[in-house]
């Protein structure tokens, strides 16, 4: 299949991933002549992160897709507009129309060997996580650092 060079990815990450997760990605569809960016979104609601993904399209021009990872399956769904063109989930979240997130993790029983999480408050953030999933400060430093070049054009 060909894709028009006007297009544009709009590569969205999950909950705990920023979006230098998309780093390989990316590269690649970059070496095929697209252009792609990462959309970082705030993870503090639904809300807040449609519209940093709509503040990303708004930097954009042409037509659009828009790739989400996890969450962000739900996050791009949310996401209207007459520039994107489609939406490609990766082992994401797709939940139907007027579905909750909370709604798509709850469709069905877990599997009975399924690891049971506990949500923790964390002090800094007030959002719901789990600790052992918590970058560590380093961690993401280096994610920033290596996000704001991709963000910049700079592939090293």
């Amino acid at each position: 299949m060909s894709v028009p060079e006007t297009i544009t990815v709009v590569a969205v990450h999950g909950a705990w991933a920023d979006g230098s997760s998309w780093k390989d990605v990316i590269l690649g569809l970059e070496r095929e002549g697209l252009r792609v960016i990462a959309a970082p979104i705030p993870l503090t609601s639904l809300e807040d992160d449609t519209a940093a993904v709509q503040r990303a399209l708004a930097r954009t021009t042409g037509p659009v897709i828009l790739a989400g990872h996890a969450y962000a399956g739900a996050v791009i769904a949310a996401v209207n507009g007459e520039r994107v063109k489609a939406l490609v989930y990766v082992a994401a979240l797709a939940p139907d129309q007027g579905e909750t997130v909370a709604q798509v993790f709850y469709r069905d029983q877990p599997h009975p060997q399924a690891p049971q999480l506990a949500p923790m408050l964390t002090a800094l953030s007030g959002c719901r996580t789990m600790a052992s999933e918590m970058p560590s400060p380093s961690m993401r430093r280096r994610n920033k650092s290596h996000y704001r070049r991709l963000s910049r054009g700079q592939s090293r």
